[in-house]
């Protein structure tokens, strides 16, 4: 019996950020052959360069994303990347047929709702969506100070707060992240992203504030899983935060090495969290 040469295959549906690049580099150094559906107007046009196939679709085509998936025989796919709520809302999106049937199915465009009702609808026509961990368990790291700079009792104080404050917020599907000062909510994130709320935040607390980001109570980890990166620890120096700190275990970190030694250069202290 001959071995078969062929390569295992993976879908990826870009949006946007970093995420979906390094999902897509990953995959590949495992061997996988990558079909990429990005987001028009999301995802990066340069990711083409990181797939075997690609295919950009705008928001409201699902027809056109599940079609390409049968026909290059993907079953299982990763959510990559941000798709900013903003645009949804704006009532520029054209739903196809499809997406028309998957709205039926949606009491509200929560951003939980909207994620399973478009995972529970790409799943019955032979799409599995599958952890958009899989290639990036390594950066889910362990709770500590990552960096030399060690948070002052005060700002010890204040992430804990923060942590309870982001835990309700987050379970309300409102969002992930809020700013805190002397345990006083500074600005909490919505619809406008984790950098315009700590930008925000920043602006109104002057300097000292404490960032914390948080997992939803039940995180589905097949999407919306928090992650931070490069960015947004630049952000926190643009916005004068001192501390930045994130659900341990369940918030994926890019490229850590860059984030703590910009955070290192820059006297930002990075907490992984775990409530005591």
């Amino acid at each position: 019996m001959i071995a078969s040469s062929e390569k295992p295959k993976i879908g990826v549906i870009a949006g946007f950020g970093d995420f979906p690049r390094e999902v897509c580099e990953r995959a590949k150094k495992k061997g996988y052959e990558i079909s990429l559906c990005g987001v028009e107007g999301e995802a990066s046009p340069d990711l083409e360069t990181l797939a075997d196939k690609t295919v950009w679709v705008r928001l409201g085509e699902i027809g056109k994303l599940l079609h390409f998936f049968n026909r290059e025989n993907v079953n299982k796919v990763i959510l990559a990347g941000k798709i900013h709520k903003v645009g949804i809302l704006s009532g520029k999106v054209v739903p196809d047929l499809d997406a028309i049937k998957m709205l039926a199915s949606v009491r509200s465009f929560k951003d939980d709702s909207l994620l399973n009702a478009f995972c529970a609808y790409i799943e019955k026509r032979g799409v599995k969506i599958i952890d958009s961990t899989e290639f990036l368990k390594d950066a889910l790291l362990d709770s500590g100070v990552l960096t030399r700079e060690k948070p002052s009792s005060t700002e010890q104080e204040d992430i804990d707060f923060g942590f309870r404050m982001a835990k309700e917020i987050a379970g309300l599907d409102i969002g992930q992240t809020v700013v805190v000062k002397n345990k006083s909510v500074i600005a909490v994130e919505s619809v406008e992203g984790t950098d315009q709320a700590i930008l925000r935040g920043g602006r109104l607390a002057e300097k000292g504030a404490v960032v914390v980001k948080v997992a939803k109570p039940n995180q589905d980890m097949r999407f919306d899983v928090p992650t931070i990166g490069p960015s947004t620890v630049e952000t926190c120096q643009t916005a004068n935060i001192s501390v930045l700190a994130f659900e341990a275990g369940k918030t994926i970190v890019l490229h850590p090495e860059k984030v703590i030694r910009f955070a290192n250069e820059n006297k930002i202290a990075i907490v992984a969290y775990t409530p005591k």
